[in-house]
């Protein structure tokens, strides 16, 4: 089969069609013929060297989530599973390709009327959201700041947090967010790339202060966010898209949102980023194999892309890699169209 390889660290031109031999599926395992392979933020990380979870071995087939059809399962797993549409993490690579493995206790099926890609383009920004939102417990007329309100997590974040009656200041770089995140249902905007933009946050709470921060950029934005908050008020960490820490001596109320997200120091143990990841993995199959779903529909196409477009996603804007590869709404996405001929002379890795 032909696989999209990764065999340095770098730019999206490191991205390689190559000729690899077929996966074949385990015990407990599915093979799914790829339609589509989502791209996010984490996986532009990982591709230049600077990943979250630290360098992995080289070479790689990148990609850990796609939509297709399961054409294959092994054994101890139910045969009744080929020819069902699905989506489903890989475990964190093997995704940019043709076929790849799952798990099958990692599979959703596709319900009747959701399109697929709309289905892929949801399967990690839309878990991370709704398990934020709801770990969040917003309160009506509650004041929350959205950082990053255009990416693929914060649109959905602020559609959510406006559909729980909450006062949402979306926040994002450059002045032609604007439209997007107030269409979304925040009511004000906030551009953080100016130097009074914390004023002007200040100026949308009516200089209460906030009640919540979502803080997915860290560095200088996530540490001015934090020190908006209100007496009491509550902050949830979940990404360092800036890739700098933040530096505040301030702590937010204990609870619930502050030991699972570990916002400052003091902040009771909890686990690796592994097990979070997996925790938060088994809870949103159970519940979308319950039937419960978002009620705030995605917008607009996400980021998804057939092989010979992933690295094309990649490439966008690289002057700016906290642009999302994995947006919800954006500029719209090319259908899926067939893999290129590898290059000359390319071998298996």
């Amino acid at each position: 089969m032909r696989a999209v390889v990764m065999e340095e660290f770098g730019g999206p031109e490191v991205l390689r069609i190559r000729q690899v031999e077929d996966p074949v599926p385990g015990p407990g395992q599915v093979l799914v013929a790829v339609a589509y392979a989502s791209i996010t933020f984490v996986e532009t990380q990982v591709r230049s060297g600077d990943g979250p979870f630290g360098r992995p071995a080289l070479p790689r087939v990148p990609g850990n989530g796609v939509g297709g059809r399961v054409v294959a399962v092994g054994a101890d797993v139910d045969p009744a599973l080929v020819g069902t549409v699905v989506v489903t993490t890989t475990g964190g690579e093997g995704g940019y390709a043709e076929l790849a493995l799952a798990r099958a206790q990692d599979v959703v099926p596709v319900p009747m009327g959701l399109e697929l890609k709309d289905a892929v383009a949801l399967l990690a920004d839309g878990r991370t959201a709704l398990l934020l939102y709801r770990q969040a417990e917003i309160k009506p007329s509650e004041r929350v700041l959205v950082e990053a309100a255009g990416g693929g997590v914060g649109s959905l974040l602020v559609q959510l947090a406006a559909a729980a009656d909450a006062h949402v200041i979306g926040a994002a770089r450059g002045a032609g967010k604007a439209g997007l995140v107030t269409s979304l249902g925040a009511a004000s905007y906030v551009d953080y790339s100016r130097p009074d933009w914390l004023d002007r946050v200040m100026e949308a709470t009516g200089g209460a202060g906030l009640d919540l921060v979502f803080d997915g950029v860290g560095g200088r934005i996530g540490t001015e966010a934090i020190g908006a908050l209100r007496d009491g008020g509550r902050v949830s960490i979940y990404g360092m898209a800036s890739g700098c820490r933040r530096r505040t001596r301030r702590r937010p109320a204990p609870g619930p949102l502050h030991r699972c997200h570990r916002a400052h120091r003091g902040a009771e143990p909890c686990p690796g980023p592994r097990a979070r990841r997996r925790r938060a993995e088994s809870r949103g199959r159970r519940e979308t194999a319950a039937g419960h779903r978002p009620d705030v529909p995605a917008r607009g196409g996400g980021r998804r892309a057939s092989g010979d477009r992933v690295a094309d996603h990649h490439r966008q804007d690289p002057a700016h890699p906290r642009r999302r590869c994995a947006r919800l709404r954006s500029e719209p996405t090319c259908p899926p169209s067939p893999l290129p001929e590898p290059e000359p002379g390319s071998g298996s890795p």
